[in-house]
């Protein structure tokens, strides 16, 4: 393998130890994908189907060199609440859906033209405005926004929670060869079976669910959009609100690239290239909404698991994929996952959302930035606190009015934003695309 720090290659450990890291895998991103569906009304098997699909040509045209999956984004949460918000009883609001998928559809152009600008203008000016003492604090801001999410999960039964992170924890100091590799799965299966000794498990949704079932819901898609009840004005209002989201996953995809580069040695941004990871990640974003699916993004959870299991080679993290879209054609198999109890969710999370701060620290310290310098404290401050300070406001983001249209900004994007502009028209600029 081509990484200074891996320990373990997939030739060495054999196809029985590389299916158990293809299922940790999966494990570790299927907590925070079927979340996002579950909030949305979005279905959960369509989900399924096109963060594996989604992932698998991301691969493709990164040339399988970059070990990220792509699973639901949180940032675009804002978005289809506002244009698709859960009706009164919590069911899905399908008359809207389709306007919202429009809505991600158009985001995921954006990501396109920022794909071709890299290719045409070179990575080291596109990201010389996304540079470390950009893309560390939010990295560092990401992990800390989900926080809230783990611990109330872990909230639901610290008993259940707290097994899984001690089995993973102890796997991972004192456990020895494949032990040490897959702590999360190993987490996962100790928590859910001391759930179920607990009776905190319910098996009704599994025995009552097909064996089989196609996981695309037509009435979802963008192409249920075309009838005769129409309305132009609301699919603009959809692409005015849900567009400008783009702009802050751009940045965090940026920071996803970096954190995985840090943590395999590998630098993905020059090769295969930012624009080959972003225009992947915007493809698969285009594709998943087209059928209904959420926005796609590269996942710090399963960077997480890459950090633990030193094992970093992208077959392991496509093979995941391919689970993924086999569990997206069985209801059943699905709901045995998606009747995970709670704080076993809550658990793993707790621990490989620290993880993906500590990745954020860890680019920032790396990269050597230099806190002596005013602009780089001024920049990494406003960025974490407007981050995490209007994520956690009463409001939950900044929104403003252009014309008759609201458009939210969630607190990654406010700060993102403002760091991007910060960095860029602060004077004492030393960042250069070599020391990535």
């Amino acid at each position: 393998m081509n990484t200074k720090d891996a320990i373990y290659s997939v030739k060495e450990l054999g196809k029985g130890k590389v299916m158990m890291l293809g299922l940790q895998h999966m494990f570790a991103m299927f907590g925070a994908t079927v979340l996002v569906p579950l909030l949305t009304g979005l279905d959960v098997s369509t989900t399924l189907l096109f963060a594996g699909l989604g992932t698998l040509l991301f691969h493709f045209i990164t040339k399988g060199k970059v070990p990220a999956f792509l699973g639901s984004s949180f940032a675009f949460l804002g978005g289809y609440g506002a244009i698709a918000p859960l009706l009164a009883d919590g069911s899905s609001n399908l008359e809207m859906i389709p306007y919202a998928c429009f809505g991600v559809v158009c985001a995921g152009l954006v990501y396109i033209v920022f794909s071709i600008l890299i290719k045409v203008f070179s990575a080291e000016k596109v990201m010389s405005f996304f540079p470390p003492i950009v893309t560390g604090p939010i990295i560092i801001s990401i992990g800390l926004t989900l926080s809230q999410t783990a611990i109330d999960s872990c909230s639901a039964n610290w008993a259940i929670a707290l097994v899984a992170i001690v089995v993973v924890v102890l796997c991972n100091i004192y456990g020895k060869g494949m032990i040490k590799i897959i702590p999360i799965l190993l987490g996962v299966i100790a928590s859910y079976a001391a759930a179920v000794v607990m009776g905190e498990v319910d098996f009704t949704p599994v025995k009552e669910a097909a064996w089989f079932g196609f996981p695309i819901k037509m009435e979802m898609t963008v192409f249920a959009l075309f009838g005769e009840n129409f309305d132009a004005n609301t699919l603009l209002a959809s692409v005015l609100t849900i567009v400008p989201i783009a702009l802050a996953t751009i940045v965090e995809h940026v920071g996803d690239i970096s954190a995985i580069s840090s943590t395999t040695g590998v630098n993905y941004i020059e090769e295969p290239g930012l624009h080959r990871t972003m225009l992947g990640d915007g493809l698969a974003t285009m594709v998943s909404a087209l059928f209904g699916g959420p926005a796609n993004t590269t996942y710090g959870e399963n960077t997480g698991v890459l950090n633990l299991s030193k094992v970093y080679d992208p077959a392991v993290v496509r093979l995941a994929a391919v689970f993924a879209i086999i569990f997206s054609f069985c209801p059943k198999v699905a709901s045995i996952i998606q009747i995970m109890p709670t704080a076993t969710v809550g658990g793993i999370s707790l621990i490989l959302y620290g993880m993906i701060s500590a990745v954020g620290v860890r680019n920032v310290v790396e990269h050597q930035v230099d806190f002596t310098k005013s602009r780089n404290v001024i920049i990494a401050a406003l960025i974490m606190v407007l981050s995490i300070g209007v994520h956690y406001s009463a409001a939950g983001a900044i929104a403003f009015q252009v014309g008759e249209i609201t458009i939210s900004l969630s607190g990654l994007a406010t700060g993102a934003l403002v760091g991007i502009v910060l960095n860029a028209i602060l004077p004492d600029k030393d960042y250069r695309l070599d020391a990535c």
